[in-house]
Order: structure tokens, then C-alpha cells, then sequence
């Protein structure tokens, strides 16, 4: 049968699919290259240092940048599809996800590298958002359990893709593969959305908060500029100081705009919810320690203990393994045990898995790491199924959107300020044992400087402890009821994205 032929009984087939599900194939495409470039990078981080001779604090940003960027973006997302359509706003973000991506593989150095990964979590930080209105309005409420399910296919499958098929790119052919293996995809993306997808608009999108964007952006990012250069320079320095202090400064007018705005980016108010402030609170420092210490791992097995890509990466992965075997058993065992416990657990498991890299040295059995990385996996599942689950358990309905946003750029911003601080410390202990990454006459300098490090991310996860103290059982009673009637089981999913 000739292509041409091929391709219009193909068409053909899809039309006749409800539409919904039409929303959802399209919507896994660009969830997965999102997904799937939150941990594809990592392994190819000592390459990049290498290529583009860049120290920690500076090849930080590869990941950072991109983190920092979907904060920014995510909040905006939801007024940009219903102002402009969500079909309009959806292929426009994955128009520039793919054309950043492509930019990412043609990067000349690091610093127009880390410029296209920030143009890459623009389109990233629009598409998920979006997508997951199409898909939730697509559906009717009693399928939209269904739904959830679509959405744990690239949720669980990506994260867990990212390392083994980064490393694999990265020793067997390019570290710019890992970028370039987006763009086939996006336009695939793309022509499919342009022929099937329908608009949406809402009747009164509200007013943009521009004021309250700029303001965001630059106190976030003076602030990670400067605890980057506090690992080289120190946190006395003046340069350190100014833009930390002014990060800071522009954060606390960001608050007093929001509070008064009519229609604020981030609805400040919802932080007077105890449960809902708790339960951000330690996200803030739990995911941050998770990803600092995620970020350390490939440089480690990479630049000082000699692995290849391929090999780091399928040293990482039994991370995604463990929080596969975990989802299951902590979504039953969460209406029973209730979220302040499970947290402390995971966070405990998360705080000890963290430790355990100050027995691994340069002759450590890889399998040992493995097995480190399953039980990471398990502690994860354990604390962040809880966390997503109590977190809207005392939000309003109309309030949903709002604290979702929230909730979603908080995750991005712990986790950029978990790979700067982590990066920073690493930094600053190599520079104190006179050791440098990946030199083979100071290995066992930089291996102290990493069990340092590691320490600092193991004293984010116990401090995570301590914050879960402050999730009330009680207050998190509506998330432990009995799963609901199928009808609603959509509207239950939906804070867990």
C-alpha cells in the first residue's frame, strides 16, 4: 500500500475516535518531551562541563534555568488558554518547546545552552498546564478518572525513560541528541494538534498580572544568581549580597502586590490554609533536598568514579522502579495512615537513602547504589503521593486552579533552589579541598567535597521532617474518606497532576 494511501486511512481512523481521546493522544506528546527532559539532562551534565569547560556553579543552570522557567510560566498558562484559546496556546507552546529544543542541540557554548533551556521551560511551564484543562474538559466528570490514568503514562514512563535513554545518546552518539530527539516529535506533535484538536476560549479570562510576573522572575532570579556565586565566591562577598538582598526585597513586594491585586498570579491569600501552607512547606524543602542530591549523582559516578553515560544512567534508574512499586501501595495504605506519618516516613527514608552516599566511595559496587536508588524511589512515593493528596484537601472548588498553580510552580522552585544550593555547596568544598571535578589527582579531595554535599541534601530531607509536624491528620480528613463515586473520581484526580 503506497505511504500517501497509508496515511489517509490512518487519518481516516482518527477521526472516528471520540474526540477526547483524539485530546489525549496529543496531549501525551507533550507531556513525555516535558517530562522526559526534567531528567534526560542530569547524565549529560560532567559531557557538558567537559565540552564547554564549565565549572558546578555554572553548568547548574543547564538544569536550573529550565526548573526556574516552568515556575514562571505555569501560573500564566491558565489565563493565556482562556483568553487565546487553549488550542491556540497549546501548539504555541509546543512550537517553541520544539524550536528550543532545536536551538539546545545547536548550542555554540554554555551560556547560549542555558538560554535555550530557559526558552525550553517557557514552552514546557505553557504546554502541561494547558494540556491538562483540554484533557479535563474533553472528558465528562464521570470519565475522568480515565484521564488520570492517560496522565500517568508519560508521568511514570518519562522520568524513568530520561536517564537510560540520555546516557545512551550521550556515549553512543551525542550529548545534542538528547535535545534533537525532541524536534521529530514536536512537529509529529504539532501537524496532528493542527488537524484534530478544537478551540476553546472562556467568556471573562480576566486581566493578565503583568506586574506580578515581572516581579517574580526577577526576584527569582537574583536570588538563584546569587547563591550560584556564593559557592565560588562566598556568601560575604558583595556581589552575592546585593542580589540576594534585592531577590529578596523584589519576593516581599511581589507579596504586597498579589495580596492587593483583584486578580493575582498567585493568589497570596491561599497561604492563610494551614494545611495548604504546611503541606507547600514541605515541599519546599523535601523536593529541593531529592533533586540537589539527584543533580550530585550523575557527576559523581561520571567524573570521579569513571562511569560511562549508559552506565550512570542505568545506575540512576532504579530510582523510577521503586517509585513504581511504592504509587500503589501508598495510595491505600494513605486514607489509613493518614499524610503526617507517611511524610515523616519518606522523608526519614529520603533523609537515610541521602546518607547512605557518605559509605559509597570510588570502588563502591554499583548495585550498592542501586539498591540505594530503589529505596529512594520507595521514600519518594511515600512522600509525595501524601503531599499531592492533602494538599487540596481544604481547598474550595473555585479555588482549585489557583492553588493548583501554586502547588505546580512551588515544585519548580524547590527544586531549582535544591540543584543551586546542592551545586553551590559542591563548589565551595571543592575549592576547599583544592580539588577539581573529575581530575584524577584530587579524587579523593572532590569525593569529601560530594560526601559534604550529600550531607547538606540529607539535612534538607530532616529538616522536611520537622516541617511535616506540621500537617494536621485532622484537617487532611476530607482525603482520607473512601475513594469516590466514579462520577467524581475525575475532580479527585485532578490536584494530584
Amino acid at each position: 500500500m503506497p505511504p500517501a494511501r497509508r496515511a489517509g486511512k490512518a487519518t481516516q481512523v482518527l477521526k472516528r475516535l471520540d474526540y477526547k481521546w483524539i485530546v489525549g493522544i496529543v496531549f501525551v506528546f507533550g507531556l513525555f518531551m516535558d517530562l522526559l527532559d526534567m531528567t534526560i539532562t542530569n547524565v549529560a551534565l560532567p559531557t557538558l562541563a567537559k565540552d564547554f569547560e564549565a565549572g558546578a556553579t555554572t553548568i547548574e543552570w543547564v538544569v536550573t534555568g529550565y526548573l526556574l522557567s516552568l515556575a514562571i510560566f505555569i501560573p500564566v498558562s491558565g489565563w493565556a488558554g482562556d483568553r487565546f484559546g487553549t488550542k491556540r496556546i497549546f501548539m504555541l507552546a509546543l512550537a517553541i518547546f520544539t524550536l528550543s529544543s532545536l536551538a539546545c542541540g545547536l548550542a555554540w557554548n554554555i551560556e547560549s545552552l542555558i538560554a535555550f533551556r530557559f526558552l525550553q521551560g517557557v514552552g514546557g511551564g505553557i504546554l502541561t498546564p494547558v494540556g491538562t484543562a483540554m484533557l479535563f474538559r474533553a472528558f465528562p466528570p464521570a470519565e475522568r478518572a480515565r484521564a488520570a490514568a492517560i496522565l500517568m503514562i508519560p508521568m511514570v514512563v518519562a522520568p524513568a525513560s530520561g536517564p537510560v535513554l540520555g546516557g545512551y545518546l550521550v556515549e553512543f552518539h551525542s550529548w545534542r541528541w538528547i535535545f534533537l530527539i525532541n524536534v521529530p516529535v514536536g512537529v509529529l506533535g504539532l501537524v496532528f494538534a493542527g488537524m484534530f484538536l478544537r478551540e476553546q476560549k472562556q467568556d471573562n479570562p480576566g486581566r493578565p498580572d503583568v506586574p506580578g510576573f515581572i516581579l517574580a522572575a526577577a526576584g527569582l532570579g537574583s536570588l538563584l544568581y546569587a547563591l550560584a556565586q556564593a559557592g565560588s565566591h562566598g556568601l560575604d562577598n558583595s556581589t552575592v549580597l546585593l542580589f540576594g538582598l534585592t531577590g529578596l526585597a523584589i519576593l516581599a513586594v511581589f507579596a504586597i502586590v498579589e495580596l492587593r491585586a483583584a486578580e493575582p498570579m498567585i493568589d497570596v491569600h491561599l497561604f492563610r490554609n494551614k494545611l495548604f501552607s504546611a503541606t507547600n512547606s514541605v515541599q519546599l524543602v523535601g523536593f529541593g533536598g531529592l533533586m540537589g542530591s539527584l543533580f550530585l549523582l550523575p557527576l559523581l559516578l561520571q567524573a570521579e568514579m569513571g562511569l560511562t553515560p549508559l552506565e550512570s544512567g542505568l545506575t540512576t534508574f532504579p530510582q523510577a522502579i521503586g517509585v513504581v512499586t511504592m504509587i500503589q501501595v501508598a495510595g491505600r495504605i494513605y486514607g489509613r495512615v493518614g499524610p503526617r506519618r507517611m511524610m515523616m516516613v519518606g522523608m526519614a527514608g529520603a533523609a537515610l537513602t541521602t546518607l547512605a552516599f557518605l559509605l559509597v566511595d570510588l570502588e563502591t559496587s554499583q548495585w550498592w547504589i542501586r539498591l540505594i536508588m530503589f529505596l529512594r524511589g520507595w521514600s519518594f512515593a511515600l512522600t509525595f503521593i501524601p503531599l499531592q493528596t492533602a494538599t487540596f484537601a481544604t481547598i474550595c472548588p473555585h479555588q482549585m486552579g489557583r492553588a493548583s498553580a501554586i502547588f505546580n510552580a512551588g515544585r519548580q522552585v524547590a527544586a531549582s533552589f535544591g540543584v543551586a544550593l546542592i551545586a553551590t555547596v559542591l563548589t565551595n568544598r571543592l575549592d576547599h579541598h583544592s580539588a577539581v571535578l573529575g581530575s584524577p589527582a584530587t579524587r579523593e579531595g572532590a569525593l569529601t567535597a560530594f560526601h559534604e554535599a550529600f550531607a547538606v541534601g540529607a539535612a534538607l530531607t530532616v529538616l522536611g521532617i520537622l516541617v511535616s509536624l506540621l500537617i494536621s491528620d485532622k484537617e487532611a480528613a476530607p482525603s482520607m474518606r473512601p475513594a469516590p463515586a466514579p462520577e467524581d473520581a475525575g475532580e479527585a484526580a485532578m490536584p494530584a497532576i
